[in-house]
């Protein structure tokens, strides 16, 4: 359902309690706004209520500004952690990524298509192997080498210029695309909440280089990959979304990393277009997803 109307995404967390939805929906029905889509989950364990809504401002006379403060008395009353986004808004996102290019071709392709609703105004990586496949898509590469066993100066000098590329093209997402370097913890708590990576679902039980390989030689029957938000522990960030498939003792570990790579693509996506949708909220060390 589209409207002529400004449309607009409410996301909200609170502690859980009678009558959440009849004020939330009462607030937007006397404020002229109409609901397309709504949903809500209250969880036993954290005994937080999570709650997201899709609506129309059909009142003509209230701004953006008046919504957003009238809304806030009512967020600041109840405790509730908010968001209020324009719906129509693409958001902006920067792609990162090192020498595997599988998640940036797909997720490039899939912007150019329009099946991802976002806008693109940078892709970061420490190598030049994907300069052509930038300028393809009319997108700025910005190479930023970091040589093996660099220095801790050398890394945060390379980090400061990667947020200088977020700030100066406000960035709501980062998105690592198979970038093959661990974030200090400083630019994890710069990027926290707006940073999502993509890993096969074997860590931590394989670690390290070829992954696939050492899957293959313990003979695995499932191979998945894993879309998680970034964080200082190293591939324990909120997990977003998994895939999996799976495999048999017919398959060499070059057809395991084929099958993961394809897996890999799917998640990834999934989680960014879900991020840009406004449907991910955070719940503690997990996420809410609302698909």
């Amino acid at each position: 359902m589209t409207t002529t109307h400004p449309e607009y995404i409410l996301t909200l967390s609170c502690h859980d309690r009678r009558g959440i939805v009849h004020r939330v929906s009462g607030f937007l029905a006397e404020h002229g706004c109409n609901i397309i889509d709504s949903a809500q989950f209250g969880d036993a364990t954290s005994q937080l209520f999570f709650m997201r809504v899709h609506f129309s401002l059909e009142d003509e006379s209230l701004t953006d500004t008046t919504l957003r403060a009238h809304f806030a008395a009512v967020a600041d009353g109840m405790g509730m952690n908010w968001q209020l986004n324009d719906a129509r808004k693409k958001p902006r996102v920067m792609l990162m990524v090192s020498k595997i290019g599988h998640c940036l071709n797909d997720l490039l392709f899939r912007y150019k298509s329009g099946l991802l609703p976002v806008e693109i105004p940078a892709i970061v990586s420490n190598h030049t192997d994907f300069y052509q496949l930038a300028a393809s898509y009319n997108i700025p590469f910005h190479h930023l080498p970091l040589a093996a066993g660099a220095s801790a100066e050398a890394k945060r000098a390379q980090e400061k210029k990667i947020l200088e590329i977020v700030e100066a093209n406000n960035i709501d997402l980062v998105v690592l695309a198979r970038y093959m370097q661990i974030l200090s913890p400083e630019m994890c708590e710069a990027l926290k909440g707006r940073a999502i990576n993509i890993h096969h679902s074997f860590l931590p039980s394989f670690k390290g280089a070829k992954p696939y390989y050492q899957a293959h030689d313990r003979g695995v029957k499932l191979i998945g990959a894993t879309a998680h938000f970034v964080t200082s522990d190293l591939d324990e960030g909120p997990i977003i979304e998994q895939g999996v498939e799976r495999v048999d003792h017919s398959m060499g570990p070059d057809t395991l990393t084929a099958i993961g790579r394809d897996i890999e693509c799917v998640v990834l996506a999934r989680a960014v277009k879900w991020f840009v949708e406004h449907r991910i909220l955070l719940n503690g060390h997990k996420t809410v997803v609302f698909n």
